[in-house]
């Protein structure tokens, strides 16, 4: 009898033996080559053996992959949400916008890595992590099995501190143009301990309030509906409030300076926003996949739904309506991403576009507050939307995060999930807006907020920074 066995690569292995079938003269007893059972050891070695080269060769794609993803995230801040909102700003507040950006980058990482991972990810009790991961301890090469056991735990800290550094970041847009940047320093500080680190924490977090895998209202949110956009969107909107208008907010026009830099900004931010949802899946697997196409497809419908209600109303799609309509699609289409199919995706792409449209041209003229970049118009309503969205479109085709053959969505059969995401989404709304107003009542006091008149009408840029953006002297 002959056997062949294929191995890796190509390689052949052959092991052979001859079983003598016939009696023997003695007593009948089977006779066996002496060699069979060396060479059936080495054959069970090789099979291991490329059994761990395989789990290695998955874990150094998965790896490439979250680190890339990492990279893309960060460079949804900067540049990408600095030109963004740059070029929105007036162009005598270009610089003291982005350096917003560009401080949150710098700032946020120390923080993250002193103390804000650990409550955000480590181990603490619903609401909160504990203290066990300051000072990164505890954090190495070895992969984190609770989070993502195929990739290092400091590739899975630093793709989470990409987002605890563009959440804040993104509050930005809704006091441009007015507030001191030593205020801007402290408030921001302070958020990420109250607000950004226990919403994380309860949505992501193992053992965490809302958390899907096992908390006490499972909120679906794969990349930060929630965690980033309802609770910057939000403490947006408290904070514009609580500083009042931009001087001459409304009677006079305070047009984006360079619709040109936006658009830049806004495209960097497409880009980037694949490693923001489809690095959720933390390995490079189908799962990233469908998140990628979903993000895609939101983005894109997005655009449509934004640019058609614009030019239905107005006579004519704009640039800056057209891009906004993209990041709506993208903030509404970040929770839902790993978990709905394509043509979801584009039906909640669409019905963000339209929502976030209606929000920021007819909700913000109806109360009449200054969000002067749209952050809460675009980032808290449509991140809201999106979350409550998710709950209905959720696919266990998609990602059966409940288990085999159990619904996950309400459209599925889960109607239980509509619950879920509206109690997350009201946890997020109410630390968000508690958690900012009592902020910003403290660092008012200690260090004051607002700029003074004259430092406003003079610009950002002169007044907290000493330089300009835009040097327009000739020779």
């Amino acid at each position: 009898m002959r056997c062949r066995f294929n191995l890796g690569s190509g390689k052949r292995v052959r092991v052979c033996w001859a079983i003598a079938m016939g009696l023997s003269a003695a007593g009948g007893a089977v006779a066996q080559t002496p060699v069979t059972a060396d060479r059936l050891a080495a054959l069970e070695k090789l099979a291991a053996a490329n059994a761990a080269a395989a789990t290695a060769a998955r874990s150094a794609g998965d790896n490439a992959w979250m680190l890339t993803s990492a990279a893309l995230v960060l460079m949804m801040s900067g540049p990408g949400l600095a030109l963004f909102y740059g070029g929105l700003v007036r162009k005598k507040n270009i610089l003291g916008t982005m350096m917003q950006t560009f401080a949150m980058m710098a700032v946020i990482t120390v923080l993250w890595a002193l103390v804000t991972y650990s409550l955000a990810f480590g181990t603490g009790n619903a609401f909160i992590g504990g203290l066990h991961n300051v000072f990164l301890r505890g954090v190495g090469l070895t992969p984190i099995a609770a989070y993502a056991p195929t990739i290092p735990g400091q590739t899975f800290m630093v793709y989470q501190l990409m987002f605890a550094i563009i959440t804040p970041a993104l509050i930005t847009g809704a006091f441009a143009e007015r507030m001191k940047f030593s205020a801007m320093l402290a408030f921001m500080v302070i958020w990420a301990f109250v607000v950004y680190s226990p919403m994380a924490h309860m949505v992501w977090g193992v053992g965490g309030f809302l958390s899907a895998g096992g908390g006490r209202f499972p909120c679906l949110d794969f990349a930060g509906g929630t965690v980033v956009h309802v609770t910057s969107g939000v403490s947006a909107l408290v904070t514009a409030l609580y500083l009042g208008k931009r001087l001459g907010y409304p009677q006079k026009q305070m047009m984006p300076h360079s619709v040109v830099l936006s658009f830049i900004g806004a495209c960097l931010l497409w880009v980037g926003w694949f490693g923001f949802n489809a690095g959720s899946a933390l390995g490079a697997s189908g799962l990233a996949t469908s998140a990628f196409v979903a993000t895609h497809f939101g983005a894109a419908a997005g655009a449509v739904g934004w640019a058609a209600a614009e030019w239905i109303r107005n006579g004519k799609p704009s640039v800056l309506g057209g891009i906004s309509g993209a990041v709506a699609g993208l903030v509404a289409i970040t929770p839902a991403s790993g978990f709905v199919t394509p043509m979801s995706a584009l039906w909640i792409g669409l019905i963000a576009g339209v929502f976030c449209f209606f929000m920021v041209v007819k909700v913000k003229n109806i109360f009449g507050y200054d969000d002067s970049l749209d952050a809460f118009g675009v980032h808290g309503a449509g991140g809201t939307l999106g979350a409550v969205l998710t709950g209905l479109f959720a696919n266990s085709v998609i990602n059966p995060i409940f288990g085999a053959g159990k619904a996950t969505g309400f459209f599925e059969g889960n109607h239980r999930q509509l619950l879920n995401q509206v109690v997350g989404v009201a946890v997020a709304w109410s630390l968000s807006i508690v958690g900012t107003l009592l902020i910003l009542f403290v660092v008012d006091k200690l260090i004051g907020l607002r700029v003074s008149e004259a430092d406003e009408r003079e610009g950002l840029d002169i007044s907290q920074h000493g330089e300009e953006g835009y040097d327009w002297n000739e020779a």
